[in-house]
C-alpha cells in the first residue's frame, strides 16, 4: 500500500473562532486516513503550506512507516531545525498515516499502541465563558456549562492585553472571578486556571497565593515557556499544581520540564507536538516523574479530539482532556461518527483508524476566511497601561 495523494482543507467554524485544518491521505488500495493539523489566528496559512511541501517527500511511501517518516522529515527536510508551523503539519500527517493503519488492519488506533488502560476518557470544558467581563458574568456562564454535564471548567479571567507585569489591581480581579465561579458552582466542580504564559514569576507567584483559597486544579502556564527555571519558581511557591507544554514541541522540548521537575502536569498538543506517537512518547517520559499528563486540544472536537482520545486512552498518568465547547456545532456538522460526550467524559470508540471521518459535502458551508486583523498594541496604547 502506498500514499498516493495528500490534500489539505482549511475550515471557518465561524466568527471570533480560528480556523480548522485538515489532512486527508489517499492511498492506492482505496483507504483513506484523517489528520488535523493545530492553527493559530493568522497562522493557518503557513501551517498549510508546510503540509503541501512536506507531502512532496511522502507520496508514494508506505503508510505503515510512520516513525520513520517522522524521523527523516525532522532530519533531512527540517535539517533539524524545529519550527512551530513545522510540527503542525508534521501532527497532522501523521495522525492521517494512524488513521489509514487502523483501517488497513480493522482495528481502533489505540489497540496498535499496546490497547486502552481505561474505558472513557475525562473531560474538561473550555471556551465557555465568551463575552464574561465581570465576576457574575463568569458564574452564570459557569452554572450553564455545569448543568450542560461538565464537571471541571477552565478559563482566563486576566484582563488584556497580556502583560508580564500587570497591575495588582489586575491580579486581584482575576481573583475576585475565580472566587465568583467557585461560589457559584461549589466544591466539587474543577477549577482550571490558565493564565497563557503571560506572567512574569513574582506576579505569578503573587496571584497564586491569592487563588489557592479556592482550591483550583491546576494554575496553567504561568510564565513564558522559553525559561522553564521561571515555571519552577512558581511551582515551588504555590500549593496549586502547576501546567505547562502546549507551547513545547517534541520530546526533547519537554526534557528540561522533567530534568528540573518544573511543572506537575504537561499538556502537550496531540495537533502541533508530533501526532500520537509523539504524545505517547512524551506521556511515558513523564511517568517516571510523577507528573500527570492533559493534553491540550485548541483543535476541532472532531478530527483533532479523536486522535487525543486513541492516545489518552493507552497513557496510565493521564487525568482529562480538553473539550472547545464552542466548537462542538461546526465539528459534529462536518463528520460522520462523532463522538458525544456524555457527563463530561467521552467513550472509547470502537470503529477501526480513528473512529471518525470528515463529511466533505459539507466543508463548503464553512469557506476559508482570513481571521481578521487583530489589535496589536502600538506605542501611544501603551499610554493606558503605563
Amino acid at each position: 500500500m502506498k500514499i498516493t495523494n495528500v490534500t489539505t482543507h482549511k475550515v471557518h467554524p465561524g466568527p471570533g473562532m480560528k480556523n480548522f485544518l485538515f489532512v486527508k491521505l489517499e492511498t492506492d488500495n482505496g483507504i483513506t486516513g484523517w489528520g488535523e493539523a493545530y492553527t493559530q489566528s493568522d497562522r493557518d496559512t503557513q501551517v498549510e503550506t508546510h503540509i503541501q511541501q512536506v507531502a512532496r517527500y511522502l507520496e508514494g511511501r508506505d503508510p505503515f512507516h510512520i516513525r520513520h517518516f517522522m524521523h527523516v522529515i525532522h532530519e533531512d527536510f527540517a535539517t533539524k531545525r524545529s519550527a512551530m508551523d513545522l510540527h503542525c503539519a508534521m501532527s497532522g500527517i501523521e495522525i492521517a498515516m494512524w488513521d489509514i493503519v487502523g483501517k488497513a488492519l480493522e482495528q481502533p488506533v489505540y489497540n496498535l499502541l499496546g490497547g486502552p488502560v481505561r474505558p472513557r476518557i475525562k473531560l474538561y470544558a473550555n471556551s465557555w465563558s465568551g463575552g464574561a467581563k465581570t465576576p457574575d458574568d463568569y458564574a452564570k456562564k459557569a452554572i450553564e456549562t455545569v448543568q450542560k454535564g461538565f464537571g471541571a471548567l477552565k478559563f482566563d479571567p486576566f484582563p488584556g492585553p497580556w502583560r508580564e507585569y500587570p497591575d495588582y489591581e489586575e491580579l486581584e480581579q482575576a481573583a475576585a472571578i475565580v472566587g465568583a465561579v467557585r461560589e457559584a458552582v461549589g466544591g466539587k466542580v474543577e477549577l482550571l486556571i490558565e493564565v497563557h504564559r503571560r506572567l512574569a514569576p513574582m506576579n505569578a507567584i503573587r496571584v497564586a497565593k491569592m487563588l489557592e483559597q479556592f482550591r483550583p486544579y491546576w494554575f496553567e502556564e504561568p510564565c513564558p515557556p522559553d525559561n522553564i527555571p521561571a515555571i519552577r519558581e512558581v511551582k515551588d511557591n504555590t500549593t496549586i499544581p502547576i501546567v505547562t507544554g502546549e507551547s513545547l514541541y517534541t520530546r526533547n522540548g519537554f526534557r528540561e520540564v522533567f530534568d528540573l521537575s518544573a511543572a506537575d502536569i504537561i499538556n502537550p498538543d496531540i495537533c502541533n507536538t508530533g501526532g500520537i506517537l509523539e504524545l505517547t512518547q512524551i506521556a511515558a517520559m513523564a511517568q517516571p516523574y510523577y507528573i500527570g499528563v492533559s493534553p491540550h486540544g485548541w483543535n476541532s472536537t472532531g478530527i483533532g479530539a479523536a486522535a487525543a482520545v486513541h492516545a489518552s486512552a493507552t497513557m496510565p498518568n493521564f487525568l482529562i482532556y480538553e473539550y472547545m465547547v464552542h466548537a462542538e456545532a461546526v465539528s459534529k456538522d462536518i463528520t460522520t461518527g462523532y463522538n458525544q460526550p456524555e457527563n463530561g467524559y467521552l467513550e472509547l470508540p470502537t470503529a477501526p483508524g480513528l473512529g471518525i471521518e470528515i463529511d466533505e459535502s459539507k466543508l463548503a458551508k464553512y469557506a476559508y476566511k482570513q481571521y481578521p486583523p487583530r489589535k496589536i498594541r502600538t506605542v501611544e496604547d501603551e499610554r493606558n497601561w503605563h
